[in-house]
């Protein structure tokens, strides 16, 4: 995997997000003051990334005065404002946030086993054990509040939310498998027995609700002030609950699955009708709710969340499927013709027009859909990581457009760093029936994603990938004015492709006319398609 996607979440770990700072003055090898745009962005201790066009190097903040960055260690290069200079800082405004950390503390626990990092293993479990530190620093411990065992959203929130439990527990607990530090299963099992318990019930107890709906409410405050409204990506929060009931605190199994299974009960139709929130009465209206004036939206990520929840609390099911299926196949239009589903879902998606609503990827369903991808959809997953491999610049930052993947805002954050480099840290060659008819009969193609499909088609760099290619039949084929049967082939691959895509092969290039997704036992194995050689060859 990218060293540099690692090092990001190392040292920026509990951050929410990045935000870059121009270098303003040339900044010499082995001095350690670095004169930035804006020094008012910067604090002592925090970790920044300073590049440019030729180097990089991480380091760490000592003091600022007006707009001159002191850091603690002597510069390894030379950064030249000429070779547009940066420095990649966390950006103060957001802070830092328990659930940030989670995130890095999971991807972290992975690659302490992966042999990429066998030489830095002590520096991880370190960072690992800092970051798991920090996360129990921001639970609630005052057991005569309603957000007892509870997250604080943020380092300076005085919210708790139900998500950010079930982001916490699974990080603590992997942290106790690595250091066996005894705090770290407590405070998982205190924010899974204690607070999600009461985030269920509490509501329907209190008054606050006009019954007992198996939803978890979304926060409640320092001051005891409580959200009822019921968020579908709290399915998430199975994945933790499971690691408690299956393996961490079986002595209380039975009020985990309970738990879990009032959840599901009642999210499941939410979540099948692509709905993001309820609101009970009284304070609501007592339905589901998308967003957008014509309650058409859903954002992409609570729906990726809960699919991963679900996934792991009943593996494949039929509800995780019709959901799945359901946004997979909403794929590109005459707006967005580069979108590609099988690479990662859009940040708005029109549920009832189906079609993706904004111009960029949210890049972190990319990570949090690799294990389902993985088993049950391995085209995408492969298509996926064949594009993040080839982008991973682009892929730091969490909304690249389709054309081109550059940035719809010059913004990192951490959570998607981390999901993205899991991704990369579990990637495997994919296997499927299709693998032996690709070994024994396949060869290279390039594939050329179409991104403009008005007055001018313009395609994306070539992709290779492997491909089964064979002369088209006659009896399968229309033959269009102007063409002749040996103008066209029909090709097999794992990649997905589109109508309007591009290919070339042996020196020439062809249209994908039609496209049909090849199945078997319920899950894509392949596609085949239909070519026709361009006019312009």
């Amino acid at each position: 995997m990218p060293q540099n996607y690692h090092d990001f979440v190392f040292y920026i770990g509990e951050w929410l997000y990045v935000a870059t700072a121009d270098v303003t003055v040339d900044a010499a090898v082995a001095q350690k003051d670095v004169t930035v745009e804006d020094g008012s962005l910067f604090a002592a201790d925090m970790p920044v990334w300073i590049k440019d066009s030729a180097h990089s190097e991480w380091n760490e903040v000592d003091t600022v005065f007006g707009n001159v960055v002191t850091m603690k260690a002597n510069l390894q290069n030379t950064y030249y404002t000429a070779k547009d200079s940066v420095v990649d800082h966390p950006d103060l405004s957001f802070g830092r946030a328990a659930f940030a950390a989670a995130f890095a503390t999971e991807y972290l626990c992975e690659a302490y086993k992966a042999g990429q990092f066998s030489s830095t293993k002590a520096a991880i479990l370190a960072r690992i054990i800092e970051l798991a530190d920090f996360i129990v620093t921001q639970q609630c411990t005052n057991a005569a509040l309603k957000a007892y065992g509870g997250f604080k959203s943020a380092e300076t929130s005085v919210a708790y939310y139900s998500i950010d439990a079930g982001r916490c527990i699974p990080a603590l607990l992997k942290a106790y498998k690595l250091t066996n530090d005894a705090d770290y299963l407590n405070a998982a099992k205190l924010a899974g027995y204690t607070f999600l318990y009461n985030m269920q019930h509490d509501p329907a107890t209190l008054g606050l609700t006009d019954t007992y709906y198996g939803g978890l409410a979304m926060y409640v405050t320092d001051t005891d002030a409580y959200s009822t409204i019921f968020m579908i990506e709290d399915l998430y929060d199975l994945i933790g609950l499971c690691m408690l009931a299956r393996v961490y605190d079986k002595a209380n199994a039975t009020r985990y699955n309970a738990i879990m299974e009032d959840m599901v009960d009642f999210y499941r139709d939410g979540l099948e009708t692509f709905y993001l929130y309820y609101q009970p009465p009284p304070s609501g209206l007592g339905v589901w709710y998308r967003i957008g004036l014509s309650d058409e939206q859903i954002y992409d990520d609570p729906v990726s969340y809960a699919l991963l929840g679900l996934y792991t609390y009943e593996d494949f099911s039929e509800t995780v499927q019709r959901v799945y299926d359901f946004i997979q196949s909403i794929s590109q239009n005459g707006t967005y013709p580069a979108y590609q589903p099988c690479v990662c879902w859009p940040g708005y998606i029109n549920v009832v027009t189906k079609a993706p609503d904004c111009a960029y990827y949210d890049a972190v369903t990319i990570g949090i859909l690799e294990s389902i991808r993985k088993v049950v959809d391995k085209p995408s997953y492969e298509l996926a990581y064949q594009i993040v491999n080839k982008y991973p610049d682009e892929f730091l930052y969490w909304g690249p457009i389709y054309t081109d993947y550059s940035p719809i805002t010059p913004q990192k954050a951490v959570t998607e760093v981390a999901w993205v480099a899991r991704m990369f840290l579990n990637y495997s060659l994919p296997w499927t029936d299709f693998s032996f008819m690709l070994e024994s009969e396949g060869e290279r193609v390039q594939l050329f994603s179409v991104q403009q499909a008005a007055d001018a088609t313009t395609y994306s760099e070539a992709l290779a990938m492997p491909a089964v290619v064979k002369n088209a039949d006659v009896k399968e084929t229309f033959l269009e004015a102007g063409y002749i049967i040996t103008d066209y082939l029909t090709m097999y691959s794992l990649l997905p492709v589109r109508p309007r895509d591009k290919t070339r092969r042996r020196g020439c290039d062809y249209e994908v006319q039609t496209v049909q997704k090849v199945i078997q036992e319920n899950q894509p194995v392949c596609y085949k398609s239909q070519l026709r050689r361009l006019q312009n060859n």
